[in-house]
């Protein structure tokens, strides 16, 4: 009963890696998407993402 034990803790630790890794990768990536940008191409994009938030709380 105790091997059962420790293969589902394993399980479990091994579940939690993977979806920390997958998160770091995300994260990473987005990140990237923002260092490597034009700044002018950067600029205009927040300003869309603005005008899309201002446009949600008005209406």
């Amino acid at each position: 009963m105790k091997l059962w034990k420790w293969i589902g803790l394993a399980g479990v630790v091994g579940a939690a890696a993977v979806g920390v890794a997958a998160g770091t990768a995300t994260v990473k990536r987005k990140r990237r998407e923002y260092i490597e940008a034009n700044p002018s191409e950067l600029r205009d994009r927040l300003h869309a993402r603005h005008a899309e938030a201002v446009a949600r709380q008005a209406g």
